[in-house]
């Protein structure tokens, strides 16, 4: 199963207006500083649309937090287990024992695997044995084994297995992703709107002066800065993550290729 990695590319919003405060301030004489200011001064000055585009951002923010945390924890856990499984299933000379134990490392996918592919196993050795037992229907009487046709259909089973696997871990990975894409685009969006109304109320005043656009655009600029605030953590876990998902699914496919050579080995 293919993953693409999300490439951040953010608009640089408010260029023109930067441009205009630079025209704007040729025209006066330099004011002293006045020391740093921060972003939060600012908030409480917000238009209303502003604040429904901050609180947007924010709740993007927070879910995208929520799931990188989870997620984290998931494939650490996924990591230890699926060490623990691997270690079991080759030391230990009957399969029945392994179903047995994958209770126990329920959260690893290779557990998923094994019990899909050992259900397979056992229909398929039932079918055969019935098959052996009956001479009406071609099969001699002896012990059962698999076919060419029963071992594919084991590899089908696994295969089903671990595409339901990687839909379970692929779970909320879209919200990253359109956390990533949109985010920077609906701080944008806050910031455009901001600036037309700093312009407008610019409109009515007789003269022009860099104090009288200098707060509403700082103010409107907020919304960009905490675009980008959302959409870079969301891009670097969504990466991360994709990144996990390809190593989990490797070790699924490795596992599937070492049960089915078990089995041909056994049962052949």
């Amino acid at each position: 199963m293919a993953f693409s990695h999300v490439t951040a590319c953010h608009p640089v919003a408010g260029g023109g207006a930067i441009l205009i405060l630079f025209a704007l301030q040729e025209f006066q004489a330099p004011a002293e500083p006045s020391g740093t200011v921060g972003l939060l001064p600012f908030v409480p000055h917000m238009s209303p649309f502003g604040y429904v585009i901050l609180a947007a951002l924010v709740l993007f923010s927070l879910l995208s937090w929520a799931i990188m945390i989870r997620k984290l924890l998931t494939f650490r856990e996924i990591d230890h287990q699926t060490a623990g499984f691997i270690a079991f299933f080759r030391k230990t000379p009957r399969l029945s024992e392994v179903s047995v134990a994958c209770e126990h490392y329920r959260r690893t996918p290779l557990a998923g695997l094994f019990a899909a592919a050992y259900q397979e196993l056992n229909a398929q050795l039932q079918s055969s044995q019935a098959k052996s037992k009956n001479p009406n229907v071609g099969g001699n009487p002896g012990a059962a084994s698999l076919s060419e046709r029963g071992i594919l259909s084991i590899s089908r089973s696994l295969h089903r297995a671990a595409a339901a696997e990687l839909s379970v871990l692929e779970r909320n990975m879209t919200w990253l992703a359109t956390t990533a894409s949109v985010t920077p685009f609906v701080g944008l969006l806050g910031t455009v709107v901001g600036i037309i109304g700093a312009f407008q109320g610019l409109g009515f005043e007789r003269t022009a002066s860099i104090q009288v656009v200098a707060t509403p655009i700082a103010e409107a600029l907020i919304a960009t800065a905490a675009g980008l605030f959302a959409a870079i953590p969301a891009v670097i876990g969504y990466n991360y993550f994709v990144n996990r998902l390809k190593h989990v699914a490797g070790e699924m496919d490795d596992f599937s290729t070492e049960f089915l050579n078990l089995i041909e080995r056994s049962f052949s």
